[in-house]
């Protein structure tokens, strides 16, 4: 009834007033694209910062270190735990490590707390995590040409991941004579994006995001999504991590998850563990267009993300080939494009190994196409 009856009042407009009222309708629509990003818009990255071992505090120090190809891997620092009492070769020993290796952050300790308000009580509570999370989103922001205090009340977000708490257990084991006011707001994860936001005064989204090794890349994967609908107008994502006490060290040697050597052999058929590393990285995304529109310094474009889990798989910790498949289709269909084929490792055929269940062989041809495509992605960048 009401679509007849506006076509009647169509039928009683004249070619004047027809041109009028499409003209209005076509600025409506313009305005309503403005107000509704495109789903699938690329993000900008306008701004970087970060801390990596090798005495890295800025991109470029971390470029001058890829450049140079320094090893950053070096033993347990002393001011960790005693690595000569907790060293053991043999995986299986118990309470023991089985490597003396790591990638570790230098003067750890080191905080202007003065600068960020806040008190030296206060500041002795703070997880180191939160203390670097602070430092290296305000250089991220001075690295985009931005003032860190310039967006209060902005609709910008915060993404951190962060998944160690090892602070806490070394504040906590003093008993219960030790625990302050400031224990639970210095050591919880979700303060590590909270506070950030509170002293820069930012009304986005704040997330703190621990999904193990790929708790950083999600955090991207998040930001880029508030970013997309409209949630936040800026973002500051990235991720953190700090090695503070033996025990995780531990039970990753008794599962044999630890590189002995120090070192990460990917795709390679001597690969016997991985090495756990310190550091923190921040960066500044917007949506391409406002970064256009505004002269950022554009350093890398986003163009599609993608997140999903393994599901089921031969184990907790190994992949599963079709369903990182299936993420990395994912991500390349959001970014509208298509994987070209240009280098091939034989040793990731070997890798997938272990994402083929023993009673579903007949899985193995897809999950070698798993591998090409991770490949192609990879060469595609």
């Amino acid at each position: 009834m009401a679509s007849r009856e506006f076509l009647e009042r169509l039928n009683g407009l004249g070619q004047k007033q027809l041109m009028l009222l499409a003209l209005e309708l076509q600025e409506q629509l313009e305005r309503l694209a403005k107000q509704a990003p495109p789903v699938n818009q690329p993000i900008a990255i306008v701004g970087m910062s970060c801390r990596f071992p090798g005495s890295v505090t800025s991109p470029e120090s971390y470029w001058r270190l890829l450049a140079a190809g320094v090893d950053a891997i070096s033993e347990v620092p002393a001011d960790r735990w005693d690595v000569a009492a907790l060293y053991d070769p043999n995986p299986d020993a118990p309470g023991k490590i089985a490597t003396r290796w790591g990638g570790f952050l230098e003067r750890l300790a080191d905080f202007d707390a003065e600068f960020f308000g806040i008190t030296p009580r206060e500041a002795a509570n703070m997880d180191p995590q939160h203390r670097l999370v602070l430092e290296v989103a305000w250089e991220a922001l001075e690295h985009a040409g931005h003032a860190p205090d310039g967006f209060e009340r902005s609709r910008s977000g915060v993404f951190v991941g962060i998944c160690s708490c090892d602070y806490f257990h070394l504040n906590a084991a003093g008993g219960p004579q030790t625990i302050d006011a400031y224990l639970a707001s210095g050591s919880a994860m979700s303060m590590s994006s909270g506070r950030l936001s509170y002293l820069l005064g930012l009304q986005g989204p704040s997330l703190s995001v621990d999904t193990s090794c790929s708790s950083s890349l999600i955090a991207i994967h998040l930001a880029c999504q508030s970013l997309r609908s409209g949630e936040s107008n800026m973002a500051l994502a990235g991720g953190v991590n700090v090695i503070l006490a033996p025990e995780t060290m531990m039970t990753l040697s008794r599962a044999h998850m630890m590189a002995a050597d120090g070192r990460c052999k990917t795709f390679d058929s001597r690969a016997n563990g991985f090495v756990r590393s310190e550091g923190c990285g921040m960066v500044v995304l917007k949506r391409l267009t406002d970064a256009q529109s505004a002269g950022d310094n554009i350093l890398a474009v986003i163009r599609g993300n993608a997140a999903n889990q393994d599901g089921r798989s031969s184990g907790i910790t190994a992949p599963n080939g079709p369903s990182q498949e299936a993420v990395i289709r994912d991500a390349l269909a959001v970014a509208d494009l298509r994987p070209r084929i240009s280098a091939m490792s034989r040793h990731m055929e070997r890798a997938l190994r272990l994402a083929i269940p023993s009673r579903s062989r007949r899985s193995a041809p897809r999950s070698a196409r798993a591998a090409r495509v991770m490949l192609r992605c990879s060469s595609a960048r």
